[in-house]
């Protein structure tokens, strides 16, 4: 598997997400996932205190206390747990927060602590304070935001920045064929400003898995038959006609090559310029097992426009106004002194 760099950290371009693991992933099937991921060169796992608050940090920790020199280890702190209670991006929270995934996890530093979402009732200047110190006491190597607004991801890194603080490395978002919306703004900016860029829900939360149809019910057992109306994930916003036309292009694509449609969507992924590692969230092995092949694909710069052509995000200002009358586009970086 191919590595990349994301600040001081030597990554694999493929991350196993660890969401589901001490919940619908069970202790016996998680451990034989990070053992395939590993043995498939994969070094970079990703995971939360929300998750299965806080179980899936201590399925990892039999893991990791048998391998925990051999990964790059992720993790994020934002919103409400048990330990240590409450939600948030206060100070005090943050420091007891890293502290509480230290001990989940049983390891004595984070690799990469992300900020899952902002926080309004809390001063980001304070915020990233508190995450600096974390820095200077040896507990956590990099940093890095994950769900930011463009305009809260530049004023974090100038903050950072005018502080003399140690920078964000990455940001964690969306991004997927069928949810493209950080080409407008977040995508461009992290390559103007040298951050990674880490794509969760890569599949659009399993609509690029091939098992949706025109017409029919969302599959059981998934993670959009689960969401909530409104959600990012809920059928309605995935299940329309653009998006079922990226599933033929993909189909067609997948075919051609002897892949899966699932292949192919992360192989587009791993393609984007700025793109350090889309975010892999099997459940099972079998899953794990589906997905790996595609850091091996190449696609043709042509079947890469026929992937993009059915589902672009939608034009706003200023982008389209720039793009129409000034001949800027939003994608090539800036130009920086």
């Amino acid at each position: 598997m191919q590595t990349t760099t994301l600040g001081p950290l030597t990554i694999s371009r493929l991350a196993l997400g660890a969401m589901l693991m001490g919940g619908k992933t069970p202790q016996d099937e998680a451990e034989r996932i990070l053992d395939r991921f590993r043995a498939a060169g994969g070094n970079f796992i990703d995971t939360a205190d929300v998750y299965e608050d806080g179980g899936s940090e201590r399925a990892l920790a039999p893991w990791l206390a048998r391998h925990r020199d051999e990964v790059v280890l992720a993790t994020k702190v934002r919103f409400e747990v048990s330990d240590p209670g409450g939600a948030g991006l206060a100070p005090d929270r943050i420091r007891a927060a890293c502290d509480a995934s230290l001990r989940r996890l049983g390891t004595d530093v984070i690799d990469l602590y992300q900020v899952h979402a902002p926080d309004s009732a809390v001063p980001i200047e304070e915020s990233l304070e508190a995450l600096e110190g974390l820095l200077q006491a040896g507990k956590v190597r990099a940093l890095g935001a994950s769900n930011f607004p463009a305009w809260l991801l530049a004023w974090s890194v100038a903050v950072q920045d005018r502080e003399g603080w140690t920078p964000f490395v990455s940001l964690q978002a969306q991004y997927s064929l069928v949810e493209r919306s950080i080409e407008l703004e977040l995508l461009p900016f992290c390559r103007a400003a040298g951050l990674g860029v880490l794509a969760w829900g890569p599949l659009g939360a399993g609509f690029l898995s091939g098992r949706y149809a025109r017409g029919e019910a969302a599959p059981q057992g998934g993670r959009i038959a689960e969401a909530q109306a409104g959600h990012e994930e809920a059928y309605e916003r995935r299940a329309v006609e653009r998006n079922f036309r990226v599933v033929d292009a993909t189909s067609e694509i997948a075919e051609a090559h002897g892949a899966t449609v699932a292949q192919v969507a992360i192989a587009w992924l791993l393609g984007v310029e700025g793109v350090t590692a889309p975010i892999l969230g099997a459940r099972t092995l079998a899953q794990l097992d589906d997905l790996l092949p595609a850091g091996d694909l190449e696609l043709s710069d042509e079947e890469r426009a026929r992937l993009e052509a059915p589902a672009p995000p939608a034009p706003i200002y200023p982008q389209r106004m720039l793009r129409e009358q000034v001949g800027i586009d939003a994608m090539p970086p800036l130009s920086r002194r």
